[in-house]
């Protein structure tokens, strides 16, 4: 078994779980929601949640893919449930989020792959809080148009998409999806009107070039917003951390970034997908 890596003195994530997170985990857990930042394991749910904030999964906390760099379970399910949008719309409400972003397991077994939820939870937070600005962060539906229509259809600020890795890691990163299918679905974001988003993560065993070649393909399709965090290993069970990213080099890919024409850029050891998400709404205000 490979060694695990030492981690560096810049990956820190300061708890503070004040009444505020409290509040939200008790929640959360009343409601009966998932949540990708407890799901995922991200690291900074103690800063989001104490601001006010989290990304909601719906659509169950079993994914139909089996991701190497992913906390959330692997199997089938056969678990829907209709009244999922009222009640992450109503935790919003509770909440008093102004920007809230929606994203969901991958659940290839289901029509349209879950698009239709997706919609529904929207038009439910649009009835019960019709100023919050709202980011799907969506799979790849199989590539299916049909299945992305539906999800822009209910009118979202930001579809997000995220590639994950580099064009050569790919298949032993996400063996269950193709780059190319990924670029495909951020342009047709693009095409249909809304501001697009993907985000990858570092230290998976790519170069620093492919990184930027990543970006070029993704500017290439139109996409408007990029993330890039540094991968932190779930368990022993995922895929190890091949290299640690300094943090120059994140600030090195936020500077390229802007030099391709992101309209923002979020680049650092814990960026996640959705970290600092609400920064997005000034680029709304200017499209």
């Amino acid at each position: 078994m490979e060694k695990p890596l030492k981690k560096p003195a810049w990956i820190k994530v300061k708890l503070n779980t004040n009444e505020n997170f409290a509040q939200l985990k008790k929640l959360v857990r009343e409601q009966q929601l998932n949540t990708v930042c407890v799901e995922a394991a991200c690291p900074n749910i103690y800063e989001c949640w104490s601001a006010g904030t989290a990304t909601f999964m719906i659509l169950g906390d079993t994914c139909t893919r089996s991701c190497g760099f992913c906390n959330v379970k692997t199997g089938s399910s056969d678990w829907v449930d209709p009244d999922e949008p009222r009640r992450v719309a109503e935790s919003i409400l509770k909440m008093k989020v102004k920007y809230a972003v929606i994203t969901s397991v991958n659940r290839d077994e289901l029509y349209h792959g879950g698009a239709e939820i997706f919609a529904e939870t929207v038009k439910e937070i649009r009835r019960l809080s019709p100023h919050c600005q709202l980011e799907l962060l969506i799979p790849d539906f199989k590539g299916c148009e049909e299945s992305l229509n539906i999800v822009s259809e209910s009118k979202p600020e930001v579809i997000a998409h995220n590639i994950e890795t580099v064009k050569r890691l790919t298949p032993d990163v996400r063996p269950q999806a193709n780059y190319e299918r990924s670029l495909e679905v951020i342009k047709n974001i693009g095409r249909l009107g809304i501001v697009s988003k993907s985000a990858v993560m570092g230290g998976l065993g790519e170069t620093f070039e492919e990184i930027v070649s990543t970006m070029e393909d993704l500017r290439a399709v139109d996409c408007k917003v990029f993330n890039v965090g540094q991968y932190l290993q779930p368990s022993t069970k995922h895929l190890p951390v091949k290299r640690w990213v300094h943090p120059d080099e994140f600030k090195e890919i936020e500077k390229i970034g802007k030099t391709l024409g992101f309209s923002h850029v979020e680049s650092g050891p814990l960026v996640r997908s959705s970290y600092h998400a609400e920064k997005i709404s000034g680029i709304l205000a200017d499209s």
